[in-house]
């Protein structure tokens, strides 16, 4: 990496961030007046890096109408979620990430001193883009799809990226490529973000690995929840080395259900929850969910549902 060109690429999107759109826009909650930010920056561009310059005072309290990604590049800052007394110091190589409608203020002590590098997403893009790649991983899926189901969420993503050689070097590029615009910009972050969400996939997954059960049929159930869009009983008898027959009497004794139920569960919650809060298609989602061809899904969803996608949608 040019360290030269990086140092300068950080410094020009530092003097840029004031000249994004950073106007405080009034919205009722709840009878409540808050402050929103929207899309800072040109519609036509999905993806935005930026690098924030403070003036080391208090942000007042707000919302977002797209997804952030903020990595501490350098030193530290404080955020205060919503009820203003849950304060959190990000550390360097931290990330610290929100949904859409989810509220912080940030805080930072010492510019001089601290780098936040941020990515920014249009939801409408994230869900288009990059919510398919990343829907295997069902706390993180949940994560991303809270802002569609509960409108207003507090959560978000903090956490010390432990290996984050890939992830550093995935912003740099993005942060020289960004400063350095062309027409094909925009084209080129698209692989380069897809890249760095999956590196935070892993990251999260290595941090919240629920504890192994030594059930096989917990393992199972597990397995197939995770591997929903692409599991086939012969493909799990396969992984934990079991004939087919004998995984499918296990899991009927023990679990009370056979595989191609639970499976079709899994799809079927993550079917309600994409129709209900994304503008993914029918045919998008239904190959998110493993199936062959719409037609498919159509079936097993009114079967289960007794709606179509389209009036439960409605």
């Amino acid at each position: 990496m040019n360290s030269k060109l990086l140092k300068s690429s950080i410094n020009y999107l530092q003097s840029q961030f004031s000249t994004l759109n950073w106007i405080y826009h009034d919205f009722l909650n709840n009878d409540k007046t808050e402050k929103m930010y929207y899309w800072p920056g040109n519609i036509a561009e999905e993806i935005i890096i930026c690098v924030p310059k403070s003036n080391c005072e208090q942000e007042l309290f707000h919302r977002h109408d797209f997804f952030y990604f903020n990595y501490t590049y350098k030193g530290n800052y404080d955020s205060l979620s919503y009820n203003y007394n849950n304060k959190i110091t990000i550390y360097e190589k931290e990330l610290y990430a929100g949904q859409p409608f989810a509220g912080h203020a940030l805080c930072v002590h010492d510019p001089q001193e601290t780098i936040i590098i941020g990515v920014l997403i249009q939801k409408d893009t994230f869900f288009r883009s990059f919510l398919p790649m990343l829907s295997s991983n069902s706390k993180l899926f949940r994560f991303f799809l809270d802002p569609v189901t509960e409108k207003f969420t507090e959560e978000f993503l903090h956490f010390k990226i432990e290996d984050d050689d890939i992830i550093r070097t995935l912003l740099e590029i993005m942060v020289i490529e960004y400063a350095q615009k062309k027409e094909d910009t925009q084209m080129l972050l698209k692989p380069l973000v897809l890249y760095f969400l999956i590196q935070i996939a892993r990251q999260y997954n290595l941090i919240n690995s629920e504890p192994i059960s030594t059930k096989l049929s917990d393992k199972l159930v597990q397995y197939i929840g995770t591997h929903s869009d692409t599991i086939t009983l012969q493909c799990l008898a396969e992984y934990f080395s079991y004939h087919p027959n004998y995984i499918s009497t296990l899991l009927q004794k023990e679990i009370g259900k056979s595989f191609s139920r639970i499976l079709l569960e899994y799809r079927m919650e993550r079917a309600a929850v994409l129709l209900k809060g994304t503008t993914l298609s029918i045919e998008k989602i239904a190959l998110m969910l493993g199936y062959s061809n719409s037609s498919n899904f159509y079936k097993a969803f009114k079967n289960y549902y007794h709606l179509s996608p389209r009036e439960y949608h409605k």
